[in-house]
């Protein structure tokens, strides 16, 4: 059973300014949280797609969207807990959130909300049905909520997001609205979306187009870093697109410079959040967090001050506790949406990445965060060799696994060029991707790699978030990563949609206890390996037995 109370605050905070309520009355707390409770009554039923208030076959309707879910016959629990209001206004009390985790059981994209022209979008380019994130959280945000989406690398994420914006934003959308121009636009951006690197922001505008088609392709707007800056301005002035995709240095360039207005902006989503988090996207993510979706505006009193009006949608496959956190600061009364369940925020056990060369907690052994984000089809496994062995030893696990597309995996950039040149000395075709290459030299190395052309793709950290070859059917760690958490990213790489895949990792015998580190925070098996006469031999009880995972 579910009972959710989600108003949307509007709360006017000026910069060193005090806080004012504009409109109508409105009460605010920051301390207001969800508190869960499962019911064990049989009159409590699981969290269904009809609790959403959708029903089995899509019926278009021209009502409006609310901000809460329908009730559903159950009390809402107010508690006697007095939180203090803003302003001059009396006290408002602190609303719970009763849920009761249950799948979503949706056998097509019509059960969702979903409007028919999407649909038909949809169907055209092979998308039939949802996967289980998706058919979990299209609805949730369809309701209007604040989310975090977490779920394995390449568990369909990005259309869990991408559908419900383009159901309310462009040509494809449910009902056309006041003041859209003849092609299906607005005149102002409705959506924005962040992501850490170029390469995953190229990845989720090419799903936007795909959906979009040729014609109405100009609805969307790609702004990454590295591309031409005076072309991407031309064309948000030309085509005046509805979504804009971007990494954060570049959206926050051309906000300052007056050349992007996402005041009016409806839809703010942060792919890949824990790593927009970092300290290197701090400056950049914090103007963007005060000006997409927020609205100036002044009070009796003539003070200045901003609301949001955004709805916001996290993105990731590790939901760690900074994430936690700032959703709890930036979103309202966020919901924790994964695969078969939503639930409030405090009910997920927040991973911290270990520091691999230190001990583990005990309350960090079992990071559930990094569990969740590993695909469940992978194998996982490692090899010992001295370090002047390490690209032979690749070399012998690509051809022992008849591995077709390859993502080696390492520490630092300047190491990459070098096991390019050996690699292909053995006569394996192999080519580096890191940040330093130009736009178009990145482009063709991928499209050569998805192509065939490249077998071994070696890079470094930045392509183990965004980076979508769903051929990729080995990852290897020719580096260790630093903790469970840049693991979990890296094998999710390959195993991708319910596909086959294997994970080696390649270190010294001293390194071996990073390994095991690893495989008790992961919760998953990492036995040791060997290729031996061109096959791989995992060790099974003190026993060497042949391990069948060719492809």
């Amino acid at each position: 059973m579910l009972t959710i109370i989600s108003p949307r605050l509007l709360l006017l905070v000026g910069e060193g300014s005090r806080l004012s309520i504009a409109s109508r009355t409105v009460w605010y707390h920051r301390s207001i949280r969800y508190v869960s409770r499962v019911h064990r009554d049989k009159d409590h039923g699981p969290l269904t797609l009809a609790s959403l208030g959708f029903k089995s076959e899509f019926e278009a309707s021209s009502n409006k969207k609310t901000n809460e879910l329908p009730n559903l016959g159950s009390p809402i629990e107010v508690s006697k807990r007095e939180v203090k209001a803003i302003g001059s206004g009396r006290v408002k009390a602190k609303r719970l959130l009763e849920i009761e985790s249950a799948p979503f059981a949706a056998t097509s994209f019509s059960e969702l909300g979903i409007p028919p022209l999407l649909l038909q979008r949809l169907e055209s380019v092979g998308f039939k049905v949802p996967t289980d994130v998706q058919s979990a959280a299209i609805p949730t945000i369809l309701k209007n909520h604040d989310v975090v989406i977490q779920s394995y690398t390449g568990s369909g994420k990005t259309l869990a997001y991408l559908l419900p914006i383009l159901s309310e934003v462009g040509p494809l959308r449910k009902v056309a609205s006041d003041g859209d121009s003849e092609n299906g636009k607005k005149k102002e951006i409705e959506a924005v979306i962040v992501a850490p690197s170029r390469e995953l922001g190229m990845q989720i505008v090419r799903e936007f187009e795909k959906l979009l088609g040729p014609v109405d392709k100009k609805v969307v707007q790609q702004l990454v870093g590295g591309a031409n800056r005076s072309r991407q301005e031309e064309a948000l002035k030309k085509n005046k697109p509805a979504i804009v995709v971007g990494t954060p240095g570049r959206i926050a360039d051309l906000s300052s410079a007056g050349k992007l207005q996402t005041h009016g902006c409806r839809f703010l989503v942060l792919d890949e959040v824990d790593e927009l988090l970092s300290f290197n996207f701090r400056e950049d993510m914090h103007r963007i967090l005060e000006h997409v979706g927020r609205k100036s505006s002044a009070d009796a009193h003539g003070t200045l001050a901003g609301h949001a009006e955004r709805q916001i949608i996290m993105v990731s496959a590790t939901v760690p506790f900074s994430v936690i956190r700032a959703a709890g600061s930036w979103g309202q009364n966020p919901v924790l949406v994964q695969a078969n369940k939503i639930a409030p925020l405090e009910t997920l056990n927040p991973s911290r990445p270990v520091n691999l060369s230190g001990s583990v907690s005990s309350s960090n052994a079992n990071p559930n965060s990094a569990v969740l984000s590993l695909p469940p089809a992978l194998k996982h496994y490692y090899c010992v060799t001295k370090s002047q062995h390490t690209i032979d030893t690749l070399r012998r696990c690509v051809h022992a696994l008849d591995s077709k597309c390859v993502i080696a995996f390492m520490n630092h950039t300047k190491q990459l060029k070098d096991t390019v040149f050996k690699l292909e000395a053995r006569g394996m075709k192999a080519a580096e991707l890191h940040g330093d290459l130009g736009k178009l030299g990145r482009s063709t190395i991928l499209r050569k790699f998805k192509n065939g052309e490249i077998r071994v793709l070696v890079t470094n950290e930045l392509s183990a978030r965004g980076l979508d070859v769903p051929e990729c059917d080995l990852v290897v760690n020719l580096d260790l990563p630093t903790d469970s958490i840049h693991y979990a990213h890296r094998a999710g790489r390959t195993g991708r949609l319910g596909r086959k895949g294997s994970v080696v990792t390649i270190c010294e015998e001293s390194q071996v206890f990073v390994v095991k580190k690893l495989q008790k925070q992961l919760g998953v098996p990492i036995p040791a390996s060997e290729v031996r006469e061109g096959k791989l031999f995992v060790t099974v009880e003190g026993k060497k037995s042949l391990e069948a995972v060719s492809s």
